[in-house]
């Protein structure tokens, strides 16, 4: 692995917590994520899934964690399931993971081959009530028209264990995983730091003419030779009126004098995540027009992040962003005071600048687990990015950082990363 190892401590603290919250006499079943192929036998690299990653440690396909916390027999309580590795596999990939290596990782004592766990799991399977199984549960990318790995693992669990309970391993790690540890938040600032140095390699490259996937190669170059895994998501670098497309990612164009430049970009190290954006001019020198916007946009980051503190509802939140963002654009001139005064308080006139929400969780997936019923807690980390979008201009702005809630507020992750205008300028030009 290119990340430093973790230790298991962690991974024993989480499984700790999460078999505590397993109904009495049930047995809780991950497995890993399918191996994506694009055409014939070309594999992108595997990235594991995250609750299993987060019991586990564990990065390498086919692997299954059984927890039994009632089990009569003590070895039964906690079995990690790894694929054996065969000569085929050994000459082509290289050798998988050993079972010591395994429990190193993980700190699960009894690491079986995946091709023994039917037959282990049906010699426990009816001393238990019922099963933990899980799911992609994200509000909108839920495994729509595609059949998973767990998908395939729920329908056959129910055709061989009809008459068991069936429980969602999501009801308890969306819970625990909001809360980060001291072990979590120190890989999350490692991947912010990698993201901190691509930011300003980024600024380096600019200049008038500079394609946008130039600027993605930098931020590509400094994660790479700073030992993270990959992009947290694809990069968004979009210049003039590509900073108006939300999730622009051809980053194809060149980037014009006189222009701004919209860099939405995060780290994934060691699986933990960072997501950060910022704006600058293509030439180096902010206009007055540009100015004005980076200024509102600012403004609101500023306020809004003083929002977040321990016992907010991000809903409301989101409600408070949004009148923040709102009085900006009429200082703007881009809405009218009286009409917004009188508007359809179901079709808000801001809608056609910003038109996106300001904040969600991040850990082991950019947008992490977790219910928007809950109310902020210490140990959440949040983003907070409010945004500008100026079609007619061709002109697009937003800022977004990353914050960890304390008892007292919230502590700005990602403070070292440039973002006054004078700080962006002095980058650019020197």
């Amino acid at each position: 692995m290119r990340y430093n190892n973790i230790k298991c401590d962690l991974f024993i603290g989480n499984r700790n917590n999460f078999s505590r919250r397993l109904h009495e006499n049930t047995i809780a079943i991950l497995t890993g994520n399918d191996a994506q192929h694009t055409n014939a036998d070309d594999v992108p690299n595997y990235v594991q899934n995250s609750d299993l990653f987060y019991l586990t440690g564990i990065t390498q396909e086919n692997t299954i964690l059984l927890l039994y916390p009632d089990a009569f027999k003590v070895e039964n309580k906690e079995i990690l399931f790894i694929n054996r590795s065969d000569e085929e596999t050994i000459v082509y990939d290289g050798k998988g993971i050993s079972k010591e290596t395994a429990i190193g990782i993980s700190g699960v004592g009894r690491v079986e081959f995946i091709e023994n766990f039917e037959k282990i799991l049906q010699s426990m399977a009816f001393e238990a009530n019922g099963f933990y199984l899980g799911h992609n549960e994200h509000v909108k990318r839920a495994t729509k028209d595609k059949e998973t790995k767990q998908d395939r693992f729920i329908k056959w669990c129910k055709k061989k264990y009809p008459l068991h309970q069936y429980y969602r391993v999501a009801t308890i790690t969306r819970d625990l995983r909001q809360i980060k540890s001291d072990e979590e938040i120190t890989l999350i600032k490692k991947a912010i730091e990698i993201s901190l140095t691509s930011f300003k390699n980024a600024l380096r490259a600019c200049k008038p003419s500079v394609k946008e996937y130039v600027l993605e190669a930098e931020l590509t170059y400094n994660l790479t030779r700073s030992g993270a895994e990959r992009h947290a998501f694809r990069p968004i670098v979009a210049s003039g009126k590509n900073a108006c497309i939300l999730h622009y990612i051809e980053n194809d164009q060149a980037c014009k004098n006189g222009e701004m430049v919209l860099m939405d970009f995060g780290v994934c190290y060691a699986h933990y995540n960072s997501d950060t954006t910022r704006c600058f001019p293509v030439n180096g020198k902010f206009s007055q027009r540009q100015k004005e916007v980076y200024s509102a946009v600012l403004n609101c980051l500023k306020e809004g992040s003083k929002i977040l503190k321990p016992g907010v509802l991000l809903p409301e939140y989101e409600i408070k962003m949004a009148n923040l963002i709102e009085r900006e654009l009429i200082k703007l001139g881009l809405l009218n005071e009286g009409e917004v005064a009188n508007q359809d308080k179901d079709n808000p006139l801001y809608k056609e600048y910003f038109m996106h929400g300001t904040a969600h969780h991040i850990g082991l997936d950019v947008h992490d687990v977790g219910l928007y019923s809950r109310a902020l807690e210490p140990g959440m980390v949040v983003t907070c990015e409010p945004g500008i979008y100026i079609r007619e201009e061709n002109l697009g702005c937003r800022l977004e950082n990353m914050y960890l809630i304390t008892e007292n507020g919230a502590e700005n992750l990602t403070k070292e990363m440039p973002i006054e205008m004078a700080d962006i300028e002095e980058l650019l030009l020197g």
